[in-house]
């Protein structure tokens, strides 16, 4: 063999070495590439109501790719702004004029108005160019337009209240970086939740009621595959082990009307009230409520006579249910019957 043949042979064995090294170098970084996306980026999934507003709900599943540790997030629904703030992190958006004051501190300090709990500020939203968008409940209407401008997720109740909150703050572990704190939150949750158990159960059977514009209505454990807003009705029977006084009350989104005699007839052990306009802002916290219920047929009842009647925090009942100090929120109302 010629050495001008061998010098050929050897220079295209190097030439298919290093093409070889670079296919394989290419696939290398491919897969790098993957995997970092994959590290970065968390997904979720939810059943989605694609029926329209008159029609019966249709339910397609839905998964969203979210990126780990957003530096700007927008939040509708209140829990969810409840959840982040309690895991250390904060919201860039939201409803400002919707955020109770106790969830003030969860807002950046530079945060901005993103709409309504049922409308959003389209053209604001985008401009502020978010990483990520939450609806859930009374915002979950939004999604179509929302999703245009960011990812967006519906972290609205599904299934059951404990359930959504396993689900939601296991969630926001894994997003923010902080699945100790998580862990952590729910098992004092999960214990607290256990405690109030025990004391209503102490206080015998009950029944939940919400007074809005001078009216009582009657509220019941939520029936299966029931909504958000029916979850809502039944917390005190479903998460806190409440025996109802009364079985066939109607599961509707603000109760079943009732009046003062069917207090008094029906003689539960202890009454939970709602104040649904203390909690919408038409009336002083705990006032309406609880004038509505200072009458003589009320003080016949055993829950009068024998302390029993609980007025509960209308924001955490009725507008933020679902996040982890509001659940604690919940948990010390429920612990007062043990006062």
């Amino acid at each position: 063999m010629s050495s001008r043949r061998s010098l050929a042979a050897a220079s295209l064995v190097l030439v298919s070495a290093l093409a070889i090294a670079g296919c394989a170098s290419t696939t290398a970084e491919a897969d790098q590439d993957s995997a970092t996306e994959e590290t970065n980026t968390l997904s979720f999934s939810w059943d989605r109501n694609i029926a329209g507003e008159d029609e019966d709900p249709e339910y397609e599943q839905t998964t969203v790719t979210v990126p780990r540790n957003p530096e700007k997030i927008v939040a509708f629904e209140m829990a969810s702004l409840d959840t982040i703030g309690a895991l250390g992190g904060e919201v860039a958006g939201a409803p400002l004029d919707s955020v109770p004051e106790y969830l003030q501190d969860n807002l950046a300090d530079d945060a901005f108005n993103a709409g309504t709990l049922f409308e959003a500020d389209l053209i604001e939203i985008e401009a502020q160019q978010p990483d990520l968008i939450i609806i859930g409940g009374r915002s979950s209407g939004l999604y179509e337009e929302l999703s245009e401008i960011a990812p967006t997720i519906d972290l609205g109740i599904a299934g059951t209240y404990i359930d959504t909150l396993e689900r939601n703050t296991a969630f926001f572990g894994e997003l923010l970086g902080a699945q100790d704190e998580a862990e952590q939150a729910l098992n004092d949750l999960h214990a607290g939740i256990e405690e109030a158990k025990t004391a209503a159960a102490s206080a015998g059977d009950g029944l939940a009621m919400m007074v809005s514009g001078g009216e009582l209505k009657a509220m019941s454990p939520a029936p299966a595959g029931a909504g958000s807003a029916d979850v809502r009705g039944g917390l005190i029977y479903d998460v806190f082990g409440v025996e109802p006084t009364i079985e066939d009350i109607h599961a509707t989104t603000h109760g079943e009307p009732i009046s003062f005699e069917f207090l008094l007839e029906n003689d539960p052990a202890t009454l939970w009230v709602v104040d649904r306009d203390a909690a919408t802002g038409s009336a002083e916290e705990g006032a309406a409520a609880a004038q509505v219920l200072d009458n003589d047929i009320v003080k016949q009842t055993s829950a009068f006579k024998d302390d029993n009647i609980v007025y509960l925090n209308p924001t955490a009942w009725y507008i933020v249910y679902g996040g982890v100090e509001t659940t604690q929120m919940m948990i010390d109302d429920v612990l007062q019957i043990a006062e």
